[in-house]
């Protein structure tokens, strides 16, 4: 039994005035079986990626491969308690990126809506390379998310475990591919 969060790196995209992004494919797969209610497209930092060299300077998204996830608890986002705005933003923590720290499933939030991270991953609806990602639908969709883990391994979520970050037992988000081209706007459907 697994629970898995797919994300394929389709390219890069770049809009005049902003750091470029990479734009990929996310797909939850939850024992074997893909659930198409959690499927949808993900913005992080431009690559390559990079899990040798932490802090706010890097900027850059971490390295292909296989990462387990926790609950998180952090000053600003949340995997239980998340406020209703952007406050306290929803959050799945990855875990195992090196000497990489903090890096996040959560939703972009303002003020930078082209992409609201320094190597995290923030799932969207499709979008062009001129698009800004919508608050509400990133919202949901990390909460969707969490509401599938929570499912799965509902100890981990527990009232005892609030305020504590917990590993999800057989959890992990997979990504797929280094991609340093650009992606065309035809490949956001």
């Amino acid at each position: 039994m697994a629970w898995e969060l797919h994300v394929k790196r389709l390219g890069l995209q770049h809009r005049a005035g902003e750091r470029d992004r990479t734009y990929g494919a996310y797909q939850v797969i939850v024992d074997g079986q893909p659930n198409a209610n959690l499927a949808g497209h993900i913005c992080e930092c431009t690559g390559p990626g990079d899990n040798t060299a932490n802090g706010r300077n890097n900027r850059l998204r971490i390295a292909a491969g296989t990462y387990a996830l926790s609950t998180q608890f952090g000053s600003h986002y949340r995997s239980v308690n998340y406020s209703a705005d952007a406050t306290h933003p929803p959050a799945v923590l990855v875990m195992g990126t090196g000497a990489r720290s903090a890096i996040l499933v959560h939703p972009a939030h303002p003020p930078t809506l082209y992409l609201s991270s320094i190597g995290c991953f923030n799932p969207t609806k499709p979008l062009t390379a001129d698009d800004d990602m919508d608050f509400w639908d990133s919202r949901a969709r990390v909460i969707d998310i969490l509401n599938s883990l929570t499912a799965y391994d509902p100890d981990a979520f527990a009232p005892d475990k609030i305020g504590t970050n917990t590993p999800i037992k057989n959890a992990s988000i997979i990504v797929e591919g280094e991609p340093m081209t650009p992606v065309s706007d035809a490949a956001v459907v």
